[in-house]
């Protein structure tokens, strides 16, 4: 499996991980374990947008140093290629929901 991250990401999850010390490790783990896991069958997972190109999935992300699952991720997943793209990252208490613009931005960008 093969991982990519938008610049907007990359900018959350580095303001992130200065504030939750184990953040970058957690991230790890879910990348080792995202391939495994049944995305229809978990509640942990939620598929946002599905065509036969790609699935884009908001995940409850399990943060060590905040002991819960109190951080959401928002990736794509592009099957045939077995890429994961990572669209943003959020504290669940500083912001109800996901970006939906950046999220219609981004299917926008692939057309």
């Amino acid at each position: 499996m093969n991982f990519k991250e938008l610049p907007e990401f990359s900018k959350e999850f580095k303001k992130l991980s200065r504030k939750y010390k184990t953040l970058e490790a957690d991230l790890g783990v879910f990348k080792k374990d995202i391939a495994e896991v049944d995305l229809f069958g978990n509640k942990n997972f939620a598929v946002l947008h599905k065509n036969e190109q790609l699935l884009i999935v908001k995940a409850r992300f399990f943060c060590r140093y905040l002991k819960g699952k109190t951080l959401r991720l928002i990736y794509a997943y592009h099957a045939e290629q077995e890429l994961i793209e990572f669209i943003e990252i959020y504290f669940k208490g500083n912001k109800g929901n996901e970006d939906k613009e950046r999220i219609k931005q981004y299917l926008k960008n692939l057309s």
